[in-house]
């Protein structure tokens, strides 16, 4: 089983360091050259480059009260969610769609649905009474 993750290509996991402006700051982020690939995918989307992607994600992460302690990570859960949602249906295949163009409150609401329908009957039951303890 593991073959087929440990025989990919080396610089899918070798760590790349970028520098770039965030907010008029100049930094560095590390990233493994995966995500550097899925970031750059996403970016072409809709237009942006790279870092300019990379700056609208941290300036709306920003404005939405999110502080990330470790930018890096968000950064990989930003590629997964994107995979995610692509194999979920939500995020067309089709590389022309930008994501912009997506119906994101949509998007939000059904996956919370779908997450909600995998939780166990017994957990969803005690969300419920801790809701309606706190009401």
């Amino acid at each position: 089983m593991c073959r087929l993750f440990i025989g990919a290509e080396p610089g899918l996991w070798e760590p790349q360091t970028r520098s770039m402006r965030l907010d008029g700051v100049s930094t560095s982020v590390r990233l493994e050259g995966f995500f550097w690939a899925v970031l750059e995918e996403i970016g072409k989307r809709d237009g942006l480059t790279l870092s300019q992607l990379v700056a609208r994600l941290s300036r709306e992460c920003a404005e939405a009260g999110h502080d990330p302690a470790n930018f890096a990570s968000f950064l990989r859960v930003c590629c997964g969610r994107y995979q995610a949602l692509q194999l979920a249906g939500e995020i067309p295949a089709a590389r022309d769609v930008s994501i912009a163009s997506l119906d994101a409150e949509g998007i939000l609401a059904r996956e919370r649905r779908r997450h909600a329908a995998r939780r166990s009957p017994a957990r969803r039951q005690a969300e419920a009474a801790s809701l309606s303890a706190t009401s």
